[in-house]
């Protein structure tokens, strides 16, 4: 149990610390440099108690790139656009449907009624909370791509996770084992390699676009001399918060208590997000936004207990 709610706790410091590196860092270069940190500690435990390398690294791997890489690349494409409380919202809730709808399209599980009925719930709760209200001072399009960024983040956090449970698959057949920390730095070398491209691809056309001189090229966010004396503390906790002690205190939870307690109880992630927005970014959510917020995460609670078996 303590594990469950420190994980909790760990992904909603992540989710937090990561909005407030964007402003700072741009989206972009602060989760590149989160991912280095995440996979200098995981790479450490890896390669001295844990495994490097396993007969499902490959798989591993591009779930890294599909779930660390392009959905977190869009995780943080969503903080700069609508914070941290809804983009958490989107990505926490709507990756379990995503998750089972992926699964049952591709590896043939289905879905029972009461799965799709919890599903509809997340959706209705997730509505409600994005519905255009006083809580958010953002334009319609902002708040627009906001959603789409935080949408491509749940798919590919859901589509990540298949894929892992498929390498899993994959290193059982094998006759092999492997803990949950070692997977997680093979796949984050794959995160690590999509974000370093994107961000290369980003300096790049920068550098090409000022020699030009183009006049429509500039940084993701303004050049700032004091980023990194400012955002540097931000990438570390960040990096340490989410894909480092949060992904081991979840291993943790998942290897010491049932399934049936541990995803609930992290399910609740967007609802601790609340009070630290509140403190640290001083948003005040309507009334409306958080019972749409409670209503999807009560979805996403049931959908788990209807797909957990005991």
């Amino acid at each position: 149990m303590l594990a469950a709610f420190l994980t909790t706790i760990f992904f909603a410091a992540s989710a937090v610390s990561g909005a407030r590196a964007t402003k700072w860092m741009g989206g972009t270069e602060a989760n590149f440099w989160r991912l280095c940190v995440a996979t200098l500690l995981l790479g450490i435990y890896a390669y001295t108690i844990g495994q490097a390398t396993s007969a499902g690294f490959a798989v591993l791997l591009v779930s890294g790139c599909i779930g660390f890489g392009l959905g977190d690349l869009a995780l943080f494409q969503g903080y700069k656009r609508i914070g941290s409380r809804l983009t958490i919202l989107l990505v926490q809730c709507l990756a379990a449907p995503f998750a089972a709808l992926t699964e049952w399209l591709w590896l043939g599980t289905t879905l029972t009624w009461l799965q799709m009925l919890c599903a509809l719930v997340i959706l209705g709760g997730v509505g409600m909370a994005l519905a255009p209200g006083g809580h958010l001072e953002v334009t319609r399009r902002t708040l627009a791509a906001g959603v789409v960024f935080g949408l491509i983040a749940a798919y590919g956090q859901g589509l990540g996770a298949v894929l892992s449970r498929k390498a899993y698959e994959v290193i059982a057949d094998s006759g092999e084992s492997i803990d949950g920390i070692s997977a997680a730095y093979q796949r984050i070398i794959g995160g690590v390699l999509v974000s370093g491209v994107f961000l290369l691809f980003l300096k790049r056309s920068v550098v090409w676009g000022r020699l030009t001189g183009a006049a429509d090229v500039k940084e993701e966010t303004p050049v700032n001399p004091d980023r990194w004396r400012k955002g540097w503390h931000l990438v570390i906790i960040n990096g340490l918060a989410g894909p480092a002690l949060g992904v081991s205190c979840y291993q943790w939870a998942l290897k010491t208590t049932p399934t049936g307690i541990v995803l609930p109880i992290v399910a609740m992630t967007p609802l601790v997000v609340v009070p630290m927005t509140r403190i640290l970014e001083g948003e005040k959510p309507t009334t409306r936004s958080l019972i749409g917020g409670f209503i999807a995460v009560a979805g996403v609670i049931g959908l788990t207990l209807a797909t957990v078996r005991p």
